[in-house]
């Protein structure tokens, strides 16, 4: 029973820091652009619409819960390493403020719990790991072609670009591009925190969903901030036509890709796009910003991080029969996050109080 409730735990403080990572870059774009102006309506509004994807998103829990380990070894201490694994590379890298794929940190402590047993699935990794790289690149070329569209557009019809009479218009429909970028976050990332608990049988996967999905809106309302920022203003500045082509490209490849139940890299696909925008408008010297060399960093970083955790917390203390000493340091890990995201949500909150509100 305790190492259940230390199961759940995790789980919901992972749903959290995807609400806050993952989820929260999607509305990047139209705070970025102005359509959006303060944090506390895009935090919102990504809420709302990530637990709405959410209830559509079991296919991906499936995948996530018995599609890359067989089943039989999915038993609650697995659940905890890997969601614990997983959990401190995502809450370090919104520490850091960095758009995290968190697709990649719960894939990679799977695969480093079924080295550890010398059981995984490798045809559907192969497959995963694939789309991994194919979704990004798909992201930033079509952001790339829509940038150079838009560009052209613009010049044609210059009020397009200011507050012309086609203004809100275009504040409408970036807005609505972040809500179905939102509804793809739902999707395809709650599906990395409650997953792993559908695989060991204590879900099912309709309450799954629900309860992450109610959590991981929690996050990016109390904790998405930092990220927020990042995605919309950091990387390079948004038109309302550019940001509404980022979000357009990024929530539709993740919606197929889900669909068919492959855990993708939504923040990567949004952040990619915004690439291929800035690429589009200002050439290759976009490239060498500080910022994007630092997401490139832990992009490559994090599921190789989470793996060798995952992988060393499972040989170190579940094969070596120390159940006490990995009891205790898994509510270790359990307290100090919660501590954490309670410093994080208290300067998240005084951060939007000062920014004031509405649109």
């Amino acid at each position: 029973m305790t190492l259940t409730i230390v199961a759940f735990a995790i789980a919901l403080f992972f749903a959290m820091n995807i609400g806050a990572s993952g989820t929260a870059a999607a509305m990047g774009p139209a705070y970025g652009a102005g359509a959006i102006k303060t944090k506390r309506t895009a935090m919102i509004l990504v809420a709302v619409f990530a637990l709405l994807g959410a209830l559509a998103g079991g296919e991906v829990v499936k995948t996530i819960g018995s599609g890359i380990i067989p089943a039989e070894i999915v038993d609650v201490p697995v659940v905890i390493v890997i969601l614990a694994a997983a959990c401190l590379s995502l809450f370090i890298a919104n520490l850091l403020g960095i758009p995290l794929s968190t697709s990649e940190v719960v894939v990679g402590s799977i695969v480093g719990a079924g080295i550890a047993y010398q059981a995984l699935y490798f045809d559907r990794l192969i497959v995963i790991v694939s789309f991994w790289v194919i979704v990004p690149i798909v992201g930033f070329l079509l952001a790339f072609i829509a940038g150079k569209l838009i560009q052209t557009a613009e010049k044609k019809w210059p009020q397009m670009k200011g507050r012309g009479k086609w203004h809100k218009w275009l504040i409408f429909l970036l807005i609505l591009a972040g809500c179905l970028e939102a509804f793809a976050a739902g999707m395809n990332n709650v599906a990395n925190a409650v997953g792993p608990l559908v695989g060991a049988g204590l879900i099912g996967v309709n309450s799954a969903v629900i309860v992450g999905g109610i959590f991981v809106g929690l996050g990016a309302i109390f904790l998405g901030g930092r990220v927020l920022e990042t995605n919309g203003k950091k990387i390079t500045s948004l038109s309302l036509l550019q940001g509404t082509a980022v979000s357009t490209t990024g929530g539709t490849l993740v919606i197929i890709a889900s669909i068919f139940g492959l855990p993708v890299p939504l923040t990567q696909v949004t952040t990619s796009a915004i690439v291929g925008i800035g690429t589009a408008e200002n050439g290759f010297r976009l490239w060498q910003k500080s910022i994007i060399k630092k997401i490139v960093k832990v992009w490559v970083v994090s599921p190789v991080f989470s793996l060798v955790l995952s992988y060393g917390l499972i040989v170190l203390f579940l094969q070596s029969d120390y159940y006490t000493i990995f009891v205790i340091l898994s509510v270790f890990i359990a307290t100090v996050g919660a501590i954490s995201l309670a410093r994080a949500s208290k300067k998240e909150n005084s951060a939007i109080h000062d920014q004031g509100g509405g649109i």
